[in-house]
């Protein structure tokens, strides 16, 4: 491929959120320094995670179907330790959103919107996405800026890098919104929220594990791209009313 083809894959990934970053995020300072610092969290999580790991592969594998078993674990701990970091993520943020709203009180100013309390979560969604994109995307795309491609032998119709692309550009998505899906419930004590989140994280991590069977990105892809469009259909919903109740009182 070329180097039009390498920008081309890791705008794919990418360009959503920072046109999202361009038009919300860049506009206040502090939602940079959200993004910048839960980037910087996940992207150790994704380390340590990795790290761990590491002591297990490669994983020997066979025709039968218990070759799956040994991703479905790493799968699943990976979303655990992640949903566990949510949580903390969440707590500090509300420490912060506490010293945020006694300053106010403290200068006479108001205190944080609703608005301003989802743009937060927002921009921590977004950089725990762009965190995953960087680590499982932007990481493999050196060789798409050279003369050739590459495909894999389980998904030979589309260049791995593509398939990457867009598998990273499915999870930015669940990621970004998830977060302010989680940070509702946590406020609000909702559980279906609670509970939504790490539900759809780990069917979204396990239907990854399609790739695996022959031509199997075909099906997976679409499926994966389902789970991101009902978590922004979600997410939708629940700031549409969450305003409108706002706006009500």
């Amino acid at each position: 491929m070329t180097v039009a083809a390498g920008i081309g894959y890791a705008l794919l990934a990418l360009g959503p959120s920072l046109s999202l970053f361009v038009a919300v995020i860049s506009q206040k300072p502090f939602l940079i320094l959200t993004v910048l610092s839960s980037t910087l969290l996940w992207l150790m999580s994704l380390i340590v995670l990795a790290g761990v790991w590491r002591a297990f592969l490669p994983f020997k594998t066979t025709p039968s179907s218990s070759a799956w078993l040994p991703y479905s674990i790493l799968i699943l701990s990976s979303v655990v330790f992640q949903e566990g970091l949510r949580v903390l993520f969440w707590r500090i943020y509300k420490k912060l959103e506490d010293i945020l709203d006694a300053f106010a009180d403290r200068v006479s100013k108001p205190r944080l919107f609703l608005t301003d309390k989802m743009q937060i979560a927002l921009a921590g969604g977004m950089g725990h996405g762009v965190a995953h994109a960087v680590f499982f995307c932007l990481s493999l795309l050196t060789p798409a800026f050279g003369p050739a491609t590459f495909y894999v032998e389980k998904c030979s119709q589309m260049p791995f890098f593509l398939v990457s692309s867009m598998i990273a550009l499915a999870f930015v998505t669940i990621h970004t919104f998830s977060m302010v899906i989680a940070f509702n419930g946590y406020a609000e004590g909702n559980r279906v929220d609670q509970l939504i989140v790490p539900v759809v994280h780990l069917v979204a991590g396990m239907l990854t594990l399609v790739n695996l069977a022959s031509g199997g990105c075909i099906i997976g892809i679409p499926l994966l791209y389902c789970m991101a469009l009902f978590t922004l259909l979600h997410c939708g919903k629940m700031v549409w009313k969450r305003l409108a109740d706002s706006q009500n009182r």
